[in-house]
């Protein structure tokens, strides 16, 4: 097995030695044979094992990936293993830092799920040669932890999210818990800087638990993190102000690091599993001060220290490739070859190719695998929300024009019965940037209240632990609670005003990237379709003025392809209430519901779906056949997208831009 170098030091104090001299050799393997895989997927082409000279034809043409977060990473992968194993824990994994694939990958390959889910790539030489090649590679993988990837339900390739994502993942899954690695650039991001409060939303006696972990290795792609550079006391004083009791990890002599990584994990997990035995007793219902780990240990770690005369490890120049140019410089291919090897993989893999047994073994077994987890794969857990019939919600018209309504309040009515409903199962949740009210859904209120983990006060209405309303001023918090919300098998709603909910363009681009991907991926299941309410809208904001007037967001879905998105323009509450029913019984698009919430003119009774719908769609261009249905849509819609601006002048009833072509229709 590789031996442990003693060399360097950490500027923590000595710390207790939790593992023993067998457990610390294994760990230490395990953790060479990950960052092993992860450099072979950035430079391979073939010859995986290094059993022959490496020779240029072995090397990628072009090389691709992100080396400087990776080794953290399968730090944090390997001690988390043990601990999953060692207290059978139920436990995924969020992967923040941009480009953190490689350490994913190579991690879900070792456990044994990613051949499980990709059998054309065994765990034998052959099936390493594939991994390598794929990473980076035309038709092959991407270089973050995508959709492809087992045990993910982040991206990566946007920064800002994973804290949100995380906290989504963990509302109303009480043996969960999420490790949520934070990587030092992205927590420059505002999203991810606000996110730190969402542990004033997590009710410990109900939900699950974040554990974060930041990563300071030191520098962006070309510049020092903000954070990398604040002292030990400076970042206590941060994190003990946004209400957490941070756990100093640091060093780069992995003897070291194994250790107190391995004690600071246990001390955490008993925190957390305090805190929670206090809550679910009844012994306290107050916001607890939550543990999370700051890691500090050098970019590129156990890399090339130096090339072509400069420093490489712990600097930006290990933030992607650290050695190129091997066909202008032959000796960078001696270079990659020392630090390959230096990882010993002949101890590591036996002559098939795979991980030796007693290595394996290190691995937890089954669903506990992080790669196999069910929440990573939400679609295996949905179950469909109880609905109730949206026509006994209706406004009585006996001559269109004659009656009026809010339409929104009128929603909010079927939203309360939604809820209430699904009180038992605990699966749906409302997200709002503090408008639910504003929105005219107050009636939630009636059967729940707004989760709220600090003080309250006498004055306050509608606040408690135990609310199912999720409002907090930050389009970007609300969409990532529901996203992660969603990934994990649940069912949820977003209202929003329409001019703001611009804030979220990007990560509604990233969602619904997600979605098309993960329509080609078959273990992947479906989800519930995220649901926007955009309300307030650009027609009736003239108490507000041009500030709140932008109706642009449905420009932005419409670009997307058909199958994915789907944008609803209902006239009146009973269009509304039809359309909002089929929404929430979706699977796997993006709704877009664009309804106002003062008082309108009601157009049509129920009956909309079979005359005044097919009226509508048939102006806007999409087609309606209320007799004949295509195959797989209960909503019969059909045809071509229509142009979003002339959309919005004729404010077609329920009509969609896009019609279902594709005979997979997710339609609920």
């Amino acid at each position: 097995m590789p031996s442990l170098p003693t060399t360097g030091s950490t500027t923590t104090a000595e710390p207790k030695e939790p593992l023993s001299a067998e457990e610390l050799r294994k760990v230490h393997a395990y953790w060479c044979a990950a960052n092993y895989l992860s450099v072979g997927q950035i430079y391979l082409l073939s010859n995986p094992l290094l059993r022959e000279p490496l020779l240029l034809k072995h090397i990628k043409p072009r090389l691709l990936g992100h080396w400087g977060t990776t080794p953290g990473q399968n730090l944090i992968y390997a001690h988390l293993n043990r601990v999953i194993k060692k207290r059978d824990l139920n436990v995924i994994y969020v992967s923040g830092p941009g480009h953190g694939g490689p350490a994913l990958v190579a991690n879900t390959y070792l456990e044994g799920t990613y051949s499980e889910f990709y059998p054309h790539i065994p765990q034998t030489e052959d099936g390493m040669r594939k991994l390598f090649k794929q990473f980076s590679f035309p038709g092959g993988i991407p270089s973050h932890v995508a959709p492809e990837t087992p045990g993910s339900i982040h991206e990566g390739g946007e920064l800002g999210y994973s804290l949100a994502h995380a906290n989504g993942a963990v509302f109303d899954s009480p043996d969960l818990l999420v490790c949520c690695v934070v990587g030092d650039g992205e927590a420059e991001s505002g999203p991810l800087a606000g996110s730190w409060h969402c542990n004033k939303f997590l009710n410990p006696a109900r939900d699950g638990a974040v554990l974060p972990i930041l990563h300071l290795n030191g520098y962006k792609i070309a510049n020092p993190a903000v954070l990398a550079r604040m002292t030990d006391e400076k970042l206590t004083q941060l994190f003990s102000g946004y209400g957490y009791k941070p756990f100093f990890v640091e060093g780069h002599d992995p003897h070291v690091v194994h250790q107190l990584m391995a004690q600071t994990i246990d001390a955490v997990l008993d925190e957390i599993h305090a805190i929670q035995e206090a809550a679910r007793s009844g012994k306290v219902s107050t916001l607890p001060v939550w543990p999370m780990i700051i890691l500090r240990t050098p970019k590129g770690w156990t890399g090339p220290k130096i090339v072509d005369g400069k420093p490489v490890e712990g600097t930006c120049r290990a933030h992607q490739v650290p050695i190129a140019d091997f066909a202008k410089k032959p000796e960078h291919l001696i270079q990659l070859e020392e630090w390959m090897n230096s990882y010993r993989p002949e101890e590591l893999f036996d002559e098939n190719g795979k991980l030796v047994v007693e290595l394996a073994e290190l691995a937890p077994a089954g669903m506990r695998r992080m790669g196999a987890n069910p929440h990573a794969n939400g679609g295996l857990l949905l179950r469909d929300l109880a609905m109730p019939n949206f026509r006994d919600y209706a406004v009585e018209v006996s001559k269109p024009g004659t009656e009026s309504a809010e339409a929104t309040r009128i929603l909010g009515h079927l939203l309360r019965d939604v809820m209430q409903l699904n009180a038992g199962a605990q699966n749906f949740r409302v997200f709002g940037p503090d408008e639910t009210a504003s929105n005219r859904l107050e009636d939630l209120y009636q059967v729940t209240d707004k989760v709220f983990m600090e003080p309250r006060l006498e004055t306050d209405e509608f606040l408690s632990p135990n609310g199912r309303v999720m409002e907090v001023l930050s389009e970007h918090m609300c969409q990532g609670w529901l996203e992660g919300y969603l990934l994990t098998g649940r069912h949820g709603l977003f209202s929003c005003y329409e001019a703001f909910i611009h804030i979220v363009d990007s990560m509604f681009n990233q969602h619904a990237k997600w979605l098309k991907v993960t329509r080609h991926i078959p273990w992947r299941r479906p989800i519930a379709s995220l649901n926007y309410l955009l309300t307030s809208h650009v027609w009736r904001q003239d108490h507000n003025g041009f500030t709140h007037q932008d109706p642009g967001f449905i420009d932005l879905v419409v670009n997307k392809k058909a199958d994915i998105v789907r944008v609803y323009l209902p006239p009146d509450a009973n269009t509304l209430l039809s359309v909002a029913d089929h929404c929430l019984r979706s699977r796997n698009y993006v709704n877009v519901i664009v309804a106002g919430k003062t008082t309108g003119a009601a157009v049509a009774g129920y009956e909309i779906r079979n005359r005044t719908l097919q009226r509508r769609a048939r102006d806007l261009g999409v087609g309606f056949d209320g007799q004949k249905k295509r195959a797989g849509c209960r909503h019969g819609m059909r045809g071509r997208r229509s142009d979003a601006r002339d959309a919005r002048r004729r404010r077609p009833a329920a009509a969609e831009f896009s019609g279902h072509q594709n005979p997979r229709c997710q339609c609920g």
